[in-house]
């Protein structure tokens, strides 16, 4: 009896550990990719998702467009700094490369509810403020260059997504119906890619 429990408690362990490091718990999602592909042969399962071939860029913005009904619930896709990692429950996992000149951030304005985050789950992450159409602004960390600016739509997940260069230091200023929210952004080895302390004010 004590293994048995033993047992179920390490599996709720690696179950929770999973959900952190992918970033936010389940969105939701309804659709499910069982039998697709065998977990040692990382090409069938990637082609049945529609991910076979791509780059991590092009990986992060299928993902990101898909409606959150239509995310797979048995696939987790975390950003990290230099990659995105692709795993199942199966045990598949396979890790792409992202830009070397490039850094993918992800936030999630709210205005009343917000959840932790660290590295950005593109099949779990839900934020509060889905299909909302937002002004984003990178600036400098002496606030006298913008880097980037852009009128964007926060994709069916609640989140909106900026590539900002490599190694930079700054603030990202959102912007939407006369509410602004203005947190602090970096890029380095280290820094997260999913931001959800942005309260629109």
């Amino acid at each position: 009896m004590r293994s048995q429990k033993g047992t179920f408690r390490a599996l709720i362990a690696i179950f929770v550990a999973a959900v952190f490091l992918a970033g936010c718990s389940s969105a939701g999602s309804t659709k499910s990719a069982d039998g697709r592909g065998a977990a040692g042969d990382p090409a069938v399962w990637m082609a049945a998702y529609g991910l076979d071939g791509l780059g991590g860029r092009e990986i992060i913005d299928t993902l990101d467009r898909l409606p959150v009904a239509e995310r797979p619930d048995d696939l987790l896709a975390s950003v990290r700094a230099d990659q995105v990692v692709l795993s199942r429950a199966d045990g598949g996992e396979v890790s792409v490369p992202l830009p070397a000149d490039e850094f993918y951030v992800s936030v999630a304005p709210y205005t009343d509810e917000t959840h932790e985050c660290f590295y950005h789950s593109l099949t779990t992450c839900l934020g509060e403020l889905r299909n909302a159409d937002v002004r984003v602004t990178a600036t400098d960390a002496d606030g006298t260059q913008v880097i980037a600016a852009e009128d964007l739509r926060t994709f069916d997940n609640g989140f909106v997504g900026m590539w900002l260069p490599r190694g930079f230091g700054g603030t990202l200023t959102i912007e939407r119906d006369g509410r602004t929210a203005t947190v602090p952004v970096a890029t380095g080895a280290d820094d997260p890619t999913c931001l959800t302390t942005a309260r629109l004010t």
